[in-house]
């Protein structure tokens, strides 16, 4: 087969993505979406292979001696909210902009990065190999995901995760923590005055965890942020309750581990605490990876996300960037601008150049 040029790649991509948008994929439930993915390499004559709704393939001279790297993101997405004008699932073109769910989040960075692996899947000299993975359950932080598909794929050394992040490059990225608290007192009759009262014990642990600040700050996400979201507590209007339980969200900076935020909270709370989840870890990329080292010379713009995604499941090198704006993710009538597509390509295959050539260099 003739190599294709980035415009035809760009042609073919663009295509792709209404031809998603137009296929429910809500997490979980990514069949048809996989399926659409794993036809479009094979009508390429790319092989593509499947494990649950996970879509993956290796660049044609995949060598096991070389280091890789992953190009992933996902095709699943959130269900519409109500909030929709539009038909979420019929992709239409207006003022320059391609509307549709699952569009911006992450369907641009998902048809780009395939459009590069497309690009350098027959390149015979490049000094890394690539491997491209269209993944499931990302919105759900589902198990059946990037993890389940990283024991088909064998070592990876760096990855690139597509996410909308306006093409600029996050170094780094809050990791997540759920904690369920259980302020206990002693039950009683309203009346008497009798007992102790658990929300009371919960309200101040609560005001304790609004003031309490942790010393080390990140560069990149600053400080550790705590929110109490879920409170539940009482049966009846008379009767003093014995316990209080609420949930607490925390978005951790990478100086600190899960462990080492419940030990700081525990010593300082009365409530008991356990950790609810605690899967989703901060990441950060040392600033002279090659991988960095290649963005800052196509000066690409760093920063740190405040928000999580599939990097957050990698024991691997990563960055987050691509096409898109996460401040359109989830929103009513999602949408990506048609351009968006064609310089996330461009910018992808612009990084995936560079970095070659600094693999090469280095050989040298």
């Amino acid at each position: 087969m003739e190599p294709l040029s980035l415009s035809d790649i760009n042609h073919k991509i663009y295509n792709l993505l209404k031809q998603l948008i137009a296929l429910p994929s809500f997490s979980k439930e990514e069949d048809k979406t996989a399926q659409a993915l794993t036809d479009f390499m094979q009508s390429l004559q790319i092989p593509a292979y499947r494990i649950g709704n996970n879509v993956w393939s290796k660049n044609l001279y995949y060598d096991s001696k070389k280091p890789t790297l992953l190009l992933n993101s996902h095709h699943d997405t959130v269900k519409p909210n109500s909030g929709y004008t539009l038909n979420p699932f019929e992709p239409l073109e207006k003022d320059g902009k391609s509307y549709g769910l699952g569009s911006n989040d992450a369907g641009g960075a998902l048809v780009c990065l395939l459009g590069a692996f497309v690009h350098f899947y027959e390149k015979k000299d490049l000094p890394f190999n690539i491997i491209y993975a269209a993944t499931a359950e990302e919105e759900t932080s589902g198990t059946g995901g990037v993890e389940l598909v990283s024991t088909e794929l064998g070592k990876i050394d760096f990855a690139i995760v597509g996410e909308p992040t306006l093409l600029k490059i996050a170094v780094a990225e809050r990791g997540l923590m759920v904690v369920d608290a259980v302020a206990k007192g002693k039950a009683g009759h309203a009346a008497r005055n009798e007992g102790i009262n658990a929300i009371y014990i919960a309200l101040k642990d609560i005001e304790k965890i609004k003031n309490l600040t942790f010393d080390k700050e990140s560069e990149w996400l600053g400080k550790i942020s705590m929110n109490v979201t879920v409170i539940q507590a009482g049966t009846a209007h008379n009767q003093v309750p014995e316990k209080c339980s609420f949930t607490i969200d925390i978005r951790l900076n990478e100086h600190y581990t899960h462990e080492q935020v419940l030990e700081i909270l525990q010593n300082n709370l009365q409530s008991e605490l356990k950790i609810r989840s605690s899967r989703m870890k901060p990441s950060f990329i040392d600033l002279n990876h090659p991988l960095i080292i290649a963005a800052q010379r196509l000066n690409i713009d760093l920063y740190g996300s405040p928000t999580t995604s599939d990097q957050a499941l990698m024991p691997w090198d990563s960055i987050k960037l691509g096409p898109g704006d996460s401040a359109r993710s989830h929103s009513a009538d999602e949408f990506i601008f048609i351009q968006e597509i064609e310089d996330g390509l461009n910018c992808y295959c612009s990084l995936i150049n560079k970095l070659s050539h600094q693999f090469n260099q280095v050989k040298k």
